[in-house]
């Protein structure tokens, strides 16, 4: 096999929603063990995407508990996010859920996007939730439009790394030769 389909190969390997779990719980195990508030915010901050494509209703409190720190103590507040996350986790990603969270995702750069822009994005979003392109898929099309708007809380998001294709896409590549 030559060098090329070697990487053609790896890039190409499915992550499955038992990997992002286990991603994400072993990220966790990180902020257990360093016991540091900090860490909590950053992982509830990083993770907020993700979690919602799970669970919404687990999100808010997931956020709650974290925004509870000064008046609960820290080691409760840990046991009871432990549990809300892997509760959340439990819930299975779905089209519906996943629109909402790309939704939200739009919302960070609409106000930048002329009519054309935004024609294009509802209509890559249409395809997502019509079947004909996968999560993966419309993330990579929309990752590189995070980079062109500077958004590095979007940037942050284990949203992208777990769910997003490994290929980059092209979103808007007409419109950018004519913006650049």
């Amino acid at each position: 096999m030559s060098e090329k389909q070697d990487i053609f190969s790896i890039e190409t390997q499915t992550i499955t929603e038992k990997d992002v779990i286990d991603y994400v719980i072993e990220r966790f195990e990180d902020v257990k063990k360093n016991k540091k508030i900090n860490n909590l915010v950053s992982f509830q901050a990083i993770n907020k995407y993700m979690i919602m494509a799970h669970n919404q209703e687990e999100l808010k409190i997931l956020g709650n508990l974290v925004a509870s720190n000064k008046k609960v103590d820290f080691n409760k507040i840990l046991t009871e996010y432990e549990m809300h996350l892997k509760k959340s986790l439990e819930s299975e990603p779905t089209i519906k859920k996943h629109s909402n969270v790309i939704l939200h995702i739009f919302g960070h750069f609409s106000n930048n996007f002329n009519q054309q822009e935004k024609e294009k994005f509802f209509d890559l979003l249409d395809k997502f939730k019509n079947k004909r392109i996968s999560v993966g898929e419309i993330l990579a099309e929309i990752e590189p439009i995070i980079y062109r708007f500077n958004d590095t809380y979007l940037a942050s998001q284990t949203y992208f790394l777990l769910y997003s294709n490994p290929h980059p896409g092209n979103l808007f590549k007409l419109l950018s030769k004519k913006l650049y």
